[in-house]
């Protein structure tokens, strides 16, 4: 299947930083070393972690400290909840930031620190503290040889999965970047794939999150997971999406409709992040490979009318407007690829009621109008690299596919509404022809035809460079 994400690439993006609130954005920096503790140079030399300045003492005394800790908060009051203190919440904070280093990573591993954190994290009655230990497990598992070792751990992917249920927020999203880290590595990905198809409440929990979540952050990490997940497992992919919303599985979890889900958590990154929107738009697009997605979407009851609106809207208002200039194909061309592939898809699957919508006019006029802006970008003096652009090429492959599917069939009324509208112009006109003539006749005929009783000037002129 198609992927969109390079697995190297993205366990590098996945390394975090402690926030400075309740938020783990990553950042370009090294940590600042905690404080120094070895009197002499040959003594710190000694206690440093490999070829970092960071001190091994300092970090034993941290994680001895944090076991204390919890130990003595789990013997006191058992129902209140645990509250960091700001010294110690900035030096679990600093061993987060310090996991970020490969030398660090590895000497935690070494020292259990791993099965260190799942005591506490199954222990913690704190939400901050959950968050920072799931943060430094995350950065563990960036680097291959501990992410295997952490990925052995079963009581510990047995507790993360069940994290997935959490009510926090920030912990959510340390917990999913940590799954994506795990899932995103060759590895170990089958391992964690197996977990996740046994563990029937993962494709819950991610459901609710996405339907109910307006956290920015955590709705573009859960669909970066999802989009994973599909793309490596076609069959955990066929078993989500086909999966009853109305019943409950043998864990008595209620299921969620996943398509439905996905399509929530799209609108609401609609307007906070394109970057997110592109995301679920691939795994949309995803679900669009296998039968048993199309006939999900297709279902009258199904979701697909509602996301054929969406995502029309979406390319409709928010790409390639009149005013906008050509180049600006080269900044969207990547969404535009994976909606359009979409809402062909879903032409293909139930013409009826796609042809029959209110946004099939403003859509058709937008697939004319990315072609006249792609024929014009090859036509610039820039247009080199363009040509060679193996993303646009798909792009214009894809509209003059869709275009085809649209004027094989397409009415008298409807062509003289796209004239009237300003949709179809001279020069969509001939650019709509120059991407039909040659490997979609049926389809240009057609339209030829048609523009001949709606419009005979348009007509003569396309028959004078396309003969028909």
């Amino acid at each position: 299947m198609d992927c969109n994400v390079d697995g190297a690439e993205k366990v590098e993006d996945e390394r975090s930083s402690s926030p400075a609130e309740a938020q783990s954005p990553v950042i370009d920096r090294n940590p600042s070393p905690p404080p120094d503790t070895a009197d002499g140079e040959e003594d710190e030399a000694l206690d440093a972690i490999g070829d970092t300045v960071y001190s091994k003492h300092w970090l034993f005394s941290t994680l001895t400290r944090l076991i204390h800790m919890v130990t003595e908060n789990t013997e006191g009051d058992s129902e209140g909840q645990m509250q960091l203190s700001h010294d110690d919440e900035e030096d679990l904070c600093k061993v987060w930031d310090m996991a970020m280093d490969k030398d660090v990573a590895g000497f935690l591993q070494e020292f259990k620190a791993t099965d260190i954190l799942l005591g506490v994290i199954a222990k913690s009655r704190c939400p901050r503290l959950t968050e920072i230990c799931v943060g430094i497990l995350g950065n563990i598992a960036c680097f291959p040889e501990t992410c295997l070792t952490l990925s052995q751990n079963e009581d510990l992917a047995a507790v993360l999965l069940l994290l997935l249920g959490d009510t926090d927020p920030p912990t959510l999203l340390e917990t999913c970047r940590l799954l994506l880290t795990c899932v995103s590595q060759d590895d170990v990905s089958s391992l964690w794939l197996q977990r996740i198809r046994q563990q029937t409440s993962v494709c819950s929990n991610l459901g609710f999150i996405m339907c109910s979540s307006t956290n920015t952050d955590l709705l573009e990490k859960v669909g970066e997971l999802v989009d994973k997940l599909f793309d490596l497992d076609e069959e955990l992919m066929k078993s989500w999406i086909t999966a009853q919303p109305s019943k409950e599985d043998d864990a008595g979890e209620s299921r969620l409709d996943v398509a439905s889900c996905l399509l929530e958590a799209a609108k609401q990154l609609r307007s906070e992040s394109p970057g997110g929107l592109e995301v679920y738009l691939h795994t949309f697009q995803l679900l669009t490979t296998i039968d048993e997605g199309i006939q999900v979407l297709a279902d009258p009851d199904g979701p697909g009318k509602a996301l054929w609106d969406f995502v029309s809207d979406v390319v409709c208002e928010d790409f390639c407007q009149p005013n906008d200039l050509s180049v600006v194909l080269q900044e969207q061309k990547s969404i535009l690829v994976q909606a359009f592939s979409v809402l062909q898809a879903l032409y293909r699957s139930q013409e009826q009621w796609c042809s029959k919508s209110d946004t099939s006019l403003p859509l058709t006029g937008t697939i004319l109008r990315v072609l006249q802006y792609h024929s014009e970008g090859k036509d610039d003096g820039t247009s080199k690299e363009e040509t060679k652009d193996e993303q646009l090429q798909i792009l214009a492959e894809i509209t003059a596919e869709f275009l085809a599917d649209i004027c094989n069939h397409i009415s008298k009324d409807a062509v003289a509404e796209l004239v009237k509208k300003g949709f179809l112009t001279e020069k969509t006109c001939l650019t709509a022809a120059a991407s039909l003539h040659a490997n979609f006749k049926t389809s240009f005929q057609h339209l030829h035809s048609v523009l001949s009783e709606t419009d005979p000037e348009l007509a003569d002129m396309v028959r004078k460079q396309f003969p028909v």
